[in-house]
């Protein structure tokens, strides 16, 4: 195009447009945080689909910025940057690839490094806060978190393998520090903070895991133990909690009534 740029909407972004009333921005964005009742020096953890907003002016530089906005400096986002691709390809199922591939995945999967490793399946959200130098990221191969604001440090400090979703991953800062979730464009099946539970139990079922990390050696493949997670549930497990919370409600509103 002769005189200016031109930008030329793909199939995915046009069907967005398309199923949007009005453009979501920065400002509009933070306004409905607001009415959700996310509020400033809030720690919070974000799972969040970025096409299920409608279509955003900025993309995920707007939803973070709006995030940040609301939450204030005295606050903190957390979002998960999991690399479950950096793990023992035996275990691989969606798709497998050819056993006789194996050996050489294990030999050359590049180490994990929280500073360049992207996530995977996280979606655009989660991917941009990675990359902004205010950032901090777990050091976890597989199951890392990378947050910003006043305890970034201490959520994501001390994140090794084996502690996977349990009391000593970012997981269990952020009950410490009495954390709200916050599922934007997402259901409860992406609400990592349900494996903290499965850690919990007397008897959490483990499972051997592996991946390539960086040591003073430089890279290695590791074996370790980690609890097996499982989401099929979540679901589930959000309708009953969201039932709860609003019998909960319902009963302090008649009880308010009654006095």
């Amino acid at each position: 195009m002769v005189g200016g740029a031109r930008h030329d909407l793909d199939v995915g972004e046009h069907a967005v447009v398309e199923a949007s009333d009005l453009p979501r921005t920065r400002a509009s964005i933070a306004a409905d945080l607001r009415a959700l009742g996310v509020a400033r020096s809030q720690v919070l953890l974000v799972h969040a689909s970025l096409s299920s907003l409608g279509w955003v002016c900025g993309g995920s530089v707007a939803v973070v910025d709006a995030l940040l906005d609301v939450l204030g400096h005295s606050g903190t986002l957390v979002v998960p940057t999991h690399t479950a691709g950096n793990s023992d390809p035996a275990d691989w199922s969606n798709p497998p690839i050819p056993q006789r591939w194996w050996p050489t995945v294990r030999e050359q999967m590049p180490a994990f490094d929280a500073e360049r490793t992207p996530s995977t399946g996280m979606g655009a959200i989660a991917e941009f806060v990675r990359t902004l130098p205010a950032a901090t990221r777990s050091e976890h191969p597989q199951m890392s978190f990378a947050a910003m604001g006043v305890h970034a440090r201490r959520i994501t400090t001390g994140h090794v393998p084996g502690a996977g979703m349990g009391d000593n991953s970012p997981l269990g800062r952020l009950y410490d520090l009495d954390a709200n979730v916050l599922l934007l464009g997402t259901g409860h099946a992406s609400n990592s903070s349900f494996h903290l539970a499965e850690h919990r139990l007397p008897r959490p079922r483990g499972h051997r895991a592996a991946a390539a990390v960086a040591t003073l050696n430089g890279r290695q493949w590791i074996t370790y133990e980690e609890v097996e997670l499982d989401a099929d549930d979540f679901d589930a497990l959000g309708a009953a909690s969201t039932r709860s919370a609003e019998r909960a409600t319902a009963a302090w509103v008649r009880l308010t009534h009654a006095c």
